[in-house]
């Protein structure tokens, strides 16, 4: 799921910057996550690191955007402006204990792989 900011918000300036995606920006009112952008931190910190500085607890998961923990790790991946395939290599080894998330990580490689074919034929 993608996070949300509540309108407990008080707009104390400490989520913005944390977010590794840049999916926080200040509102009319209140900061907002950009759902798309949202990964809940995941393929960069074990916990959302929004949540963890929130001063006043106001950053639940959004019931309109439900996903997987794989949903969101292919999300990291989509957002990154460049994919490393080094780094896929290396989240490949990380994740390998858990058959779903190695297999999402080959998946990447994969997908990479023909997008620079793609590239180089385009």
């Amino acid at each position: 799921m993608a996070l949300l900011i509540t309108d407990e918000c008080i707009n104390c300036d400490v989520c913005e910057p944390v977010c590794p995606n840049g999916a926080i920006s200040m509102g009319p009112d209140i900061y907002e996550i950009d759902p798309p952008k949202c990964t809940e931190c995941v393929g960069h910190f074990d916990t959302p690191q929004c949540v963890e500085v929130c001063p006043v607890a106001c950053i639940p998961k959004d019931p309109a955007h439900p996903e997987t923990h794989q949903q969101l790790l292919g999300s990291f991946w989509f957002c990154r402006k460049e994919c490393d395939v080094n780094v896929i290599v290396s989240c490949v080894g990380r994740v390998g204990k858990h058959q779903a998330h190695y297999s999402l990580a080959q998946h990447l490689l994969y997908s990479l792989h023909l997008l620079d074919l793609m590239k180089k034929d385009g």
